[in-house]
């Protein structure tokens, strides 16, 4: 596709994504930044979180990933389900009894400062590296496709990115952002729904014609009961959706802030049981196409790439369908991409604010002052941290960040299970080395687990034994008779 009506495409998108986020977050305070005022409707709230679930690189690696997974992702998914009540009926009245702006805030309250600080810096690393190799990979595509062929350099490409996702979340925050968000679950969607329209006229088929071919190819096999060791198996995926979308969303400050904003915890429940089952539709509409995309290459001839990730952005910007689908690809990895990054900024600048420097304790002007500073910092480092890996150069520094990012959630759902289900109190200095152990012993284990066991392989199960083993440790650390950490009472708001 031409360079100048990708940019033309971009630049559309962007003023449209500029001027919503100008009159959301106009007038917005910092707890219209932190919370959105707690005014925000539920149904909003609900469709902008189906697309701050998808980033871009889940809008590009699913369509290709049925090749060697089929449609088992969707085993994961309905966990998700399974996950988003349990973080609805129990996770969501504790927050908004205990009024929080930052979720973290409750593990200072249970266990002290130590825990607090560690569940913060945790979700500080993870949250900045996965946030950061997500815009690195669509940096990446943008230097390909458009400021390649302008003779741009990269750290440009970063500039111009790091800034554009600054200058949508600087003013209104979260305020911003849930409407931001309501624009991209719009493109997404209607991008997805388009491109399986078009490939679907391209190979001449209509609607029952399309959902047999769906449906009869061995690519759509959803439910793997078959072989315990491998990765597909049912009761892996799914009992790690579940356990993967209560770490990842109800104890994510990134995602929670979202939630949070909700005018009570009820309507906070409506939002969070409505946007899971939706996801799973939305997920089943990129698996769908994938495997259309794998029918089209099949029927065409076209050798598929080296890798599954690279398969859509081939397809669909190859000059094989009219030039929309190209167009309605960037739109929706545009979408994704910068809304992931611009909720991840918005998040890491409420937590450091809140979590690191306690500055929630200021009045007003002091705090929107370091509120400000932070979010420039925040900003600063994630360019810097995307222009290191471009120059690692070293697709498998990737793969670590993610498989990092991963680690550092089993501790903080090993946190927060132990101070819901328990009522003992434990020695608080002492669990930072509780959370760093936890996830060490994970690494050995996942490294000798098919030597150990017989040939079973630890997959998306890792978050629980992190979980399990933090859980453990803190059992070693219990003071002799504690008893319950008691809400603090200057804490509690009724919603």
């Amino acid at each position: 596709m031409s360079p100048i009506i990708l940019s033309i495409t971009i630049i559309a998108y962007f003023m449209i994504l500029f001027a919503i986020s100008y009159i959301a977050g106009h007038k917005a305070d910092n707890e219209g930044f932190f919370v959105g005022n707690r005014k925000s409707a539920w149904y909003i709230v609900a469709f902008a979180m189906i697309g701050s679930t998808i980033s871009g690189v889940t809008f590009v690696s699913v369509p290709g990933m049925v090749q060697a997974s089929g449609f088992s992702y969707l085993q994961m998914v309905l966990g998700f389900i399974v996950g988003q009540f349990i973080i609805a009926f129990i996770l969501v009245p504790l927050f908004y009894r205990m009024n929080l702006v930052s979720i973290y805030e409750y593990l200072e309250n249970r266990f002290g400062a130590s825990s607090y600080k560690t569940g913060a810096w945790f979700f500080f690393i993870s949250k900045m590296l996965g946030a950061a190799v997500r815009l690195f990979l669509v940096c990446l595509t943008l230097q390909l496709l458009i400021f390649e062929p302008f003779h741009i350099p990269f750290i440009i490409n970063v500039i111009l990115t790091v800034l554009i996702v600054w200058l949508y979340t600087f003013r209104g925050g979260v305020k911003s952002l849930i409407w931001t968000d309501v624009l991209k679950t719009f493109c997404l969607v209607v991008s997805v729904v388009l491109c399986i329209y078009y490939i679907a006229s391209s190979l001449h088929l209509n609607f029952s014609g399309l959902v047999s071919t769906i449906s009869d190819n061995d690519l759509s096999k959803m439910f793997f009961f078959d072989d315990v060791n491998d990765k597909r198996y049912f009761f892996k995926q799914f009992l790690a959706g579940v356990f993967t979308v209560i770490a990842m969303n109800g104890l994510d400050q990134d995602m929670m802030q979202r939630n949070l904003s909700c005018k009570n915890f009820r309507d906070s429940q409506k939002n969070m049981i409505t946007s899971g089952i939706s996801q799973f539709f939305v997920i089943l509409l990129f698996l769908m196409l994938g495997v259309l995309l794998y029918t089209f290459t099949a029927r065409q001839g076209i050798e598929n790439p080296g890798k599954s990730d690279e398969l859509f952005p081939m397809i669909a910007t190859g000059n094989y369908f009219p030039g929309i689908v190209g167009i309605l690809f960037i739109i929706g990895l545009i979408a994704s991409a910068y809304s992931a990054a611009g909720s991840a900024l918005t998040a890491l600048t409420t937590s450091f604010t809140v979590d690191i420097l306690n500055a929630h304790k200021k009045d007003e002007a002091a705090l929107s002052k370091i509120r400000k500073h932070v979010h420039i910092g925040m900003a600063f480092v994630m360019g810097i941290v995307i222009f290191v890996f471009n120059l690692l150069n070293n697709t498998s520094v990737i793969d670590a960040i993610y498989t990092l990012a991963s680690y550092t959630y089993g501790p903080i759902l090993g946190l927060f299970a132990f101070g819901i289900f328990t009522k003992k109190q434990v020695y608080d200095p002492y669990i930072p080395l509780v959370a760093i152990l936890s996830p060490a012993l994970c690494y050995v284990l996942q490294r000798n687990s098919e030597a150990w066991f017989d040939g079973y392989q630890i997959s998306y199960e890792l978050l629980i034994l992190n979980a399990a083993f933090t859980f453990l440790g803190l059992c070693l650390l219990i003071k002799r008779k504690s008893s319950v950490a008691p809400i603090n009472n200057s804490l509690i708001k009724k919603h």
